[in-house]
């Protein structure tokens, strides 16, 4: 994962101009079309745009791009409720979309986009290809074996982990931090994926998979930085000498205005502010000595 973590960083410096410049602009305008469509067609829109591939394997090899512009979800049955959803979701995809190409760059983005694309093709031909020929299409019924609701997760997964504090609003009212709506996608991500492999749906669970393999290739790096740092921040601690320096601070109030008094003479740096301390390591406790003595007392036991 790391080796190819790195060479998608070195492929998208190599070639800075690869990128579709403002490409979540195209991809939400396309959504509005095929939305405002459905409105007009009763949903012909979706019919034409959704990934089929027993019918893509027919001639209409649109499908194999138009599927990135089909909506995944209405909201409802209500008109005003899907209009509201739609717009909802369709503008904060857009902005992530476009934060994230701002942050690394479009072509960067271009590619974590366009390879979750090709993920959700493979995973899409594979489903077609394990289902039973006899259950492709049942009384002109066709199965659609993908679409991006999963891409545009593991899209916002990324933006939490780069703006993980940055506070949006819940359906336009609710303040909310960015990282804490991304643990609850992660929750309903665990959940989907169990849910699938009890049912025996390996399509459901291979769709969220595939779409967090892809957030894992761009971050692999980052994850694995921030886990290093936690387990520094965790050793720092449980380190002896940070213990005991908390336990120092902590006992500043009561020694009424000195830090470090040592355990033989009684000296104080309050006493004489040039004197240093320093705290036995082998002593059994927490034990000060000032410069006269750390090297010149009886180790406690």
């Amino acid at each position: 994962m790391k080796a190819i973590t790195r060479w998608l960083d070195r492929f998208c410096y190599r070639h800075p101009k690869l990128g579709i410049p403002n490409l979540m602009k195209y991809i939400a305008l396309g959504n509005v079309i095929v939305f405002v469509g459905d409105m007009v067609t009763m949903g012909g829109f979706t019919w034409l745009t959704s990934f089929y591939p027993e019918l893509i394997l027919k001639g209409q090899v649109w499908r194999l791009i138009t599927f990135i512009f089909t909506p995944v979800a209405t909201g409802g049955t209500n008109v005003f409720t899907q209009t509201l959803f739609f717009a909802l979701t369709t503008f904060f995809y857009y902005w992530i979309g476009t934060a994230l190409e701002r942050q690394w760059g479009t072509t960067r983005f271009t590619v974590f986009y366009g390879l979750g694309v090709i993920l959700n093709l493979i995973v899409g031909a594979i489903t077609y290809a394990m289902l039973p020929i006899t259950s492709n299409m049942l009384g002109g019924i066709y199965f659609e074996t993908t679409n991006m609701y999963y891409v545009n997760m593991s899209m916002f997964f990324s933006f939490a982990t780069l703006y993980p504090d940055m506070q949006v609003l819940f359906w336009g009212i609710i303040p909310l931090k960015v990282k804490w709506l991304a643990w609850l996608d992660a929750a309903l991500f665990a959940f989907d994926i169990s849910y699938s492999i009890s049912a025996g749906d390996w399509r459901g669970a291979l769709l969220p998979i595939i779409a967090i393999l892809n957030y894992l290739i761009f971050f692999w790096g980052d994850l694995a930085g921030m886990l290093h740092r936690g387990q520094s921040r965790v050793a720092h601690r449980m380190d002896r000498q940070t213990i005991n320096f908390k336990k120092a601070q902590k006992e500043v109030q009561q020694r009424k205005g000195y830090l470090h008094k040592c355990a033989v003479c009684g000296i104080t740096d309050a006493d004489d502010p040039n004197m240093e301390f320093r705290y036995c390591s082998k002593c059994n406790g927490y034990y000060c000595y000032c410069m006269n003595h750390i090297n010149n007392h009886t180790h406690v036991q």
